[in-house]
């Protein structure tokens, strides 16, 4: 899979002993904060997908569903180190935490300096009072196109580190599952769902959700989704961006259809919608279902977001 995707995008490069890290085939620039990330395969195009100019400098990537190792971890922070320091932003998940904390206590003995930043958007796996434990999941791609443009624009690396957790803390996802995947090699699918239910909620390695109910239609379950992603909009707020998400087999025409209530329901609630994203952003294999993200906008986060970036599945011009 790694060979394909550099072969198919020769701005790619696979790294390390192990080869289990991607970074950008051009070389690290000097004095640049560098940005990296990590997590398992089963979900492009996070995490490798979004390595490119004004977004990841390098990336670790793990078996399926499988955290990066520590040496895959090493690996991209090396990658990324043009001197000023090495942001690593990566989804909220024991295993990938305990690696790249490792992972950075070495980059530390070679003077490398580091910080951490958790994705923490999901909102139906922690309570608002314990969002410190939420899964990081789609949402995820906003700090990296916040850091990774202010890492771009020269900013130092608590700058960086500030941007990419002002972020999270500014994004919201909720999602729904209405068929599973299969992990190559499993006896059978990650979890089962009736063909006519759904599942508000669920992860993206299959973590239970908030309920099942019987499948439901399209507009009542956009309602149910943004009045939960909206009862945590910060106070002021007025625009917002919006990611509805594929979770892997669902077309984009179902995606449109949730986007076309979404927008609709945000604009009843006087927020103006700003660089929306539909497709397939953030997947789990074969999952059937869709996720939504709103990540609520102030000025700094709206213009970081506009700024160019190029990765081979997001192009901001």
């Amino acid at each position: 899979m790694l060979d394909g995707l550099c072969l198919a995008h020769p701005g790619l490069v696979r790294i390390g002993e192990d080869r289990r890290a991607i970074a950008r085939a051009t070389p690290m620039a000097q004095g640049k904060v560098g940005l990296v990330s990590g997590g398992g395969s089963g979900h492009l195009p996070l995490f490798t997908g979004y390595v490119g100019e004004g977004l990841l400098d390098a990336c670790a990537i793990g078996n399926v569903f499988e955290g990066p190792t520590i040496n895959a971890c090493q690996d991209a922070i090396a990658a990324a180190n043009g001197g000023a320091g090495v942001l690593c932003l990566f989804g909220n998940y024991g295993g990938d935490k305990m690696n790249f904390e490792m992972a950075s206590e070495f980059a530390a003995m070679d003077n490398v300096e580091t910080r951490t930043v958790l994705g923490t958007d999901d909102i139906a796996s922690a309570s608002p009072q314990e969002a410190h434990k939420r899964r990081g999941v789609a949402g995820l791609i906003y700090a990296y196109k916040t850091a990774g443009a202010l890492a771009a624009q020269g900013g130092d690396l608590d700058a960086v580190a500030a941007i990419a957790q002002k972020t999270v803390d500014r994004t919201r996802t909720i999602g729904v599952a209405l068929s599973s995947c299969q992990i190559p090699g499993a006896a059978g699918p990650n979890f089962t769902i009736a063909h006519d239910e759904i599942e508000m909620g669920m992860g993206i390695h299959g973590e239970p959700g908030i309920w099942r109910k019987k499948i439901r239609p399209a507009d009542e379950l956009v309602d149910e989704m943004i009045a939960m992603l909206l009862a945590e909009r910060p106070q002021g707020t007025r625009r917002v961006s919006v990611l509805v998400n594929s979770l892997g087999s669902t077309p984009f025409e179902e995606l449109f259809i949730l986007y076309r209530r979404a927008a609709r329901q945000l604009h009843a609630a006087g927020l103006a919608v700003v660089r929306p994203l539909v497709g397939p952003y953030v997947t789990s294999m074969e999952m059937g279902g869709a996720s939504i993200s709103l990540c609520f906008l102030d000025e700094e986060i709206e213009a970081l977001l506009a700024a160019p970036a190029d990765c081979p599945f997001w192009r901001v011009d």
